[in-house]
């Protein structure tokens, strides 16, 4: 038994980040100890209700609530938000801490501010991260042809000489790119089948859990119509939802076929009324409790996100993989490659692909079985209680 501890978490105010965390957090809390969890605002009952005690903090980052637009259109755009973010959350989070020094920090992979302050206290870090790592041969793969054109530019220049004077000032003698992409050690809290090039991943450093993903009670139920022979759950995420003629084709696509019921969630930037007409087996909504309806569902129109792809990996539902932005892409193609998906880009999703993508994946006998291999090699990587497990190992340590 671990003596009672003090474990500091940090996230930004993403559900995509924070939702794969909270049932760890939670599972702590209930071992007896002491778990802070630094989170906007926007965030933090949800957090709250884990029994951990919130340390709030003022994010200048775009909410989930905000036009995706405001993320910007170009990979400089996106980092410098982050970066900007991490600059002025740092002395907050300081001062939040201050005289409170937990004895391990647990972090999302974009709380840059949590690796600076695990250094400063020598305490131990661990990264929880959400979706995919990186890969021996990742960087010469991956991220330099990624960051050939930016980092030629004045201001990619720009970017990566304030980054790395940020770190400067704060102790960190390291490059930017290890900084934010190898942490000295992580908990993959996504399933190894959706990682790309496992048997590359050092596993000194990166412990693939899986899904921790509770029973979501909380979240409320869902109960499937009685009539309904088929079952579909169309939804992208939380934060590029503003789709509203993707949301019509999956109108065309399953709206009166015959035996199915559709679930549309279309999230907070488009109405109902902007749909125009809605048949009877549809049922729209702004969001829904989503593995409640994956455990009921016969297909799953996703895009891709790491929480999405391993709640329809758990639950064994096949999926339409619509990516829309970052590491959905790679994962759609991973989903595909498992045999569990298929992949339908944005620009060809209508309404004749997307019923032909369905019907043949809901009546192919390969593509249950692969579903029911996956689910079962998950339920084998432990999941909640094993990351637990290894939270207490590192405070033993």
């Amino acid at each position: 038994m671990t003596s009672r501890s003090h474990i500091a978490m940090f996230s930004t105010a993403n559900h995509g980040h924070v939702n794969p965390s909270l049932e760890v957090i939670r599972e702590l809390v209930a071992r007896g100890h002491r778990v802070t969890y630094a989170i906007p605002p926007l965030l933090a009952e949800k957090v709250a209700e884990t029994g951990a005690e919130v340390k709030p903090w003022n994010s200048t980052l775009p909410g989930p609530d905000d036009d995706p637009s405001a993320w910007g259109s170009e990979l400089l755009d996106h980092v410098e938000l982050f970066l900007d973010d991490a600059v002025q959350a740092l002395p907050q989070l300081a001062e939040a801490y201050d005289g409170d020094a937990p004895d391990l920090v647990l972090h999302d992979i974009t709380a840059y501010p949590a690796r600076i302050l695990a250094h400063r206290w020598g305490v131990p870090a661990i990264s929880l991260s959400p979706n995919l790592v990186a890969w021996e041969g990742y960087e010469e793969e991956v991220a330099e042809p990624l960051w050939a054109g930016p980092r030629s530019t004045e201001r990619g220049q720009a970017y990566y000489a304030r980054f790395q004077g940020w770190l400067e000032e704060n102790g960190i003698a390291m490059h930017p790119d290890p900084f934010v992409g190898r942490p000295d050690r992580s908990l993959v809290l996504i399933p190894k089948a959706l990682q790309p090039h496992a048997d590359r991943v050092d596993e000194t450093v990166y412990t693939f859990v899986g899904a921790c993903q509770g029973d979501r009670a909380a979240q409320g139920e869902w109960r499937r119509p009685d009539a309904a022979e088929k079952v579909v759950l169309v939804s992208l995420g939380s934060s590029f939802t503003k789709r509203p003629d993707f949301y019509k084709e999956c109108l065309r696509a399953f709206g009166d076929l015959p035996g199915w019921h559709l679930v549309l969630q279309i999230g907070a930037h488009v109405a109902p009324a902007d749909l125009g007409a809605v048949p009877d087996n549809v049922e729209v909504r702004s969001w829904v409790p989503q593995l409640a309806i994956l455990r009921q569902a016969d297909l799953f129109v996703t895009h891709a996100g790491a929480g999405g792809s391993q709640e329809g990996l758990a639950t064994a539902t096949p999926m339409i993989a619509v990516p829309q932005a970052v590491d959905q892409f790679g994962n759609a193609d991973m989903l595909g490659a498992l045999g569990v998906a298929r992949r339908i880009d944005t620009e060809d999703a209508t309404a004749e692909a997307l019923r032909a993508a369905a019907l043949a994946l809901v009546d192919d006998p390969e593509v249950a079985r692969r579903l029911k291999e996956v689910q079962a090699e998950m339920a084998q990587e432990g999941g909640t209680r094993r990351a637990a497990d290894l939270i207490e190992a590192a405070l033993r340590a």
